[in-house]
């Protein structure tokens, strides 16, 4: 049963910031060796156990596999593989300020998708928010794409993160449907499940198979793809626990503290400095963010449920 205490939700949700960094930097590293579409299998297959373990402690195991809907988990998972996909090659290509405060846009895009796909009231304060959060946004790829190469890898990734952003979006949105049926172990559950299998479809693209990475070249890059999974699957435990302890309003503005890991570990492991522009046009985003979820903690609108059942677009 869910109970009232924000403290251990506050701190659950930065552990899960904590998992989810971890995971980054496994697929960051694991980039350099392996195709994108290998690390997505990686991140949910070995990230299924985790979520699995989660949904039979809480003795929901034989329900989360039991839906009338599993058309409408399938578009949920292909577009959250999309996003994943998306995102995956965009922390690849850009530093981790860059990707992470691009991937900030995924709350505004979702006030104009309610708008648009679910005739949810949006008025003057939350388009404001979104208008200026855009701006912001505009500042954060300014840096990639005034180069004017769309060939470069700077811009693909800033372009692919911006795409996944959009698709992370709409994936929140499929999921704010699914919440109306379907339990938070169940929507979990189907989405690591469908999008394993979904990812078995890039193994055309060029994959290092487990004998080779598990003999040659060597055993590093068999951890790391083992490392990506777990690591994101325990964030994702962690985050869905949070948000029994709390209510999203309280909880999800600490999603921006990804900006603080990834300076650090940008920095510390990938000798990354992020430039003014990105700084600046992030701290824009965080403030049009934080002030998109007052407003809706001011009009009642409880998001806890839906973000509950949510996998992060970079996860």
């Amino acid at each position: 049963m869910d109970r009232q205490a924000p403290l251990i939700g506050i701190a659950l949700k930065l552990a899960s910031t904590v998992a989810f960094f971890v995971m980054v930097t496994a697929l960051k590293i694991s980039a350099e060796r392996v195709p994108i579409g290998e690390l997505v299998f990686a991140r949910n297959f070995f990230g299924l156990f985790p979520v699995l373990l989660m949904v039979g402690f809480r003795g929901e195991l034989g329900l989360a596999f039991r839906t009338e809907n599993p058309k409408g988990h399938l578009i949920r998972a292909a577009i959250g593989m999309t996003a994943m996909v998306c995102s995956f090659t965009a922390f690849h290509l850009l530093p981790l300020p860059d990707a992470t405060a691009i991937g900030f846009a995924i709350p505004l895009f979702v006030v104009v998708l309610a708008y648009f796909l679910l005739g949810e009231t949006v008025r003057i304060y939350r388009w404001s928010a979104v208008g200026i959060g855009f701006l912001g946004i505009l500042i954060v790829l300014s840096p990639h794409l005034g180069e004017g190469h769309m060939d470069n890898s700077s811009t693909i990734g800033a372009v692919l993160g911006f795409i996944a952003a959009v698709f992370a979006a709409l994936a929140t949105i499929t999921v704010r449907k699914l919440c109306e049926t379907e339990r938070t172990s169940t929507i979990v559950t189907w989405f690591a499940g469908a999008a394993t299998v979904l990812g078995l479809l890039t193994l055309p693209a060029g994959w290092i198979w487990p004998s080779q990475a598990w003999v040659f070249p060597d055993l590093e890059t068999a951890a790391l793809l083992v490392l990506v999974g777990l690591a994101g699957g325990v964030g994702q435990i962690l985050l869905t626990q949070s948000y029994r302890y709390a209510e999203a309003s309280t909880i999800a503005p600490f999603d921006y503290v990804n900006m603080l890991w990834a300076i650090v570990v940008g920095w510390a492991i990938f000798s990354e400095t992020p430039v003014p522009e990105v700084v600046l046009g992030a701290l824009i985003v965080i403030a049009a963010g934080v002030f998109v979820i007052y407003r809706e903690h001011k009009l009642g609108l409880d998001r806890t449920k839906s973000r509950r059942a949510s996998t992060p677009s970079k996860s």
